[in-house]
């Protein structure tokens, strides 16, 4: 709790006089800062742009949205189709970004951004539901305490600020890394149980090339600088991976450290990290194949893709590589006839195999084609 404190202290003070120090330069795209008031801009502070790889239509979440920038620029790409919530424990900046939510709103002529006071690595407690709560029954005893934590407890079953599986996409900018190490795990468990089954995380966080020390990780005023809770940078992907997400991809890694603290250096990375690979592996006939550059490469289960080879996948593998981040690495075979999914049968996917294309096209396949038949009126073959 001394790191959380140290952590809504600075920033409270950020939010009155702007602090350079709690920034990385980065270049926003111009058209969306039109509209959102200089103040805004001014005191928001992050290490990247996760706001330029979200679509049309989306809900997002932005965790740690501080005076909201990310989520007015989020709030102008995904339209007034979509949909964008803003997560901070710091009233200050909560009050910056509710006041400047009606004005931008009427700059782009719709409303599509709420923010709610929560923490990160709790997102199913609303903050300000609880301390209603407090306020009618406050805590004085060790059994006050006792029936504050059953509080909690009831309001996140029953009325979760973020719901399960209700995001497209989860966004963070320079947040990630303030939140105690204890809590980290529980932090990206959080993210993965609000994103719907095939939404993603794209974060932007300041991560380290070496262990930060313990003397470095006492040191509060480094800690709320975005120093001390740095993760590694291969700390950083394995949470990912921990945490369940698949395809995760480093989208970008500035090659020029933000700080460098006793020849440690600290450095920007932004992160995209899926959601959805559970769930049976049943057997479709399907074949992928790995068109290259690389001779092989190993997926997240282990499974080895060999350069031109028709690689047997189940079902569920087959559908995940038809879509972002796999799909223009691997070409795609579906039976001829196709697999009704009643007739499917398990799929063992702690081997691989390559598929024949017997099989696929089927054993009693026997088709000749006619090659004049193959070329168009202009002469063009093939």
């Amino acid at each position: 709790m001394i790191v959380e404190n140290s952590v809504k202290e600075r920033y409270a003070a950020a939010s009155h006089e702007r602090e350079a120090a709690l920034c990385c330069p980065v270049d926003y795209d111009a058209q969306y800062l039109k509209v959102i008031p200089n103040e805004v801009i001014e005191r928001d502070y992050g290490c990247g742009d996760p706001s330029k790889y979200v679509k049309e239509g989306e809900t997002v979440l932005d965790l740690g949205s501080g005076t909201g920038k990310i989520c007015f620029i989020a709030s102008q790409v995904v339209g007034e189709s979509g949909k964008v919530i803003g997560v901070d424990m710091t009233d200050d900046m909560l009050e910056m970004a509710r006041t400047n939510a009606p004005i931008v709103g009427e700059r782009i002529g719709y409303q599509n951004v709420e923010f709610k006071k929560g923490r990160i690595q709790d997102l199913a407690l609303n903050l300000e539901e609880f301390e209603a709560e407090l306020a009618q029954n406050p805590v004085n005893s060790a059994e006050g305490w006792m029936a504050a934590e059953a509080t909690a407890k009831k309001l996140r079953a029953e009325s979760p600020m973020i719901e399960d599986d209700s995001i497209d996409v989860v966004v963070s900018n320079c947040v990630l890394n303030l939140v105690d190490t204890e809590l980290k795990a529980q932090m990206f468990a959080e993210i993965y149980r609000v994103l719907k089954r095939g939404g993603r995380a794209v974060i932007s966080d300041i991560v380290a090339d070496e262990e930060v020390p313990q003397r470095l990780q006492d040191d509060s005023r480094l800690w709320s600088g975005c120093i001390s809770g740095a993760m590694t940078e291969t700390a950083f992907v394995q949470a990912f991976e921990e945490a369940g997400f698949y395809g995760i991809n480093i989208l970008k890694l500035e090659s020029e450290p933000w700080q460098t603290v006793e020849g440690i250096e600290f450095r920007s990375m932004t992160i995209e990290a899926y959601k959805g690979k559970e769930g049976p592996c049943m057997d479709a006939k399907q074949a992928v194949l790995y068109k290259g550059p690389f001779k092989e490469v190993i997926d997240d289960d282990n499974h080895a893709f060999v350069r031109g080879e028709r690689i047997a996948v189940c079902e569920k593998t087959y559908k995940i590589y038809s879509k972002a981040p796999y799909v223009d690495h691997f070409e795609f075979f579906q039976p001829h006839e196709l697999v009704n999914v009643a007739d499917m049968k398990p799929f063992d996917c702690a081997r691989d195999v390559v598929r024949s294309p017997r099989e696929t096209k089927g054993a009693d396949y026997t088709v000749t084609s006619d090659p004049s038949q193959s070329c168009d009126i202009n002469g063009g073959c093939c």
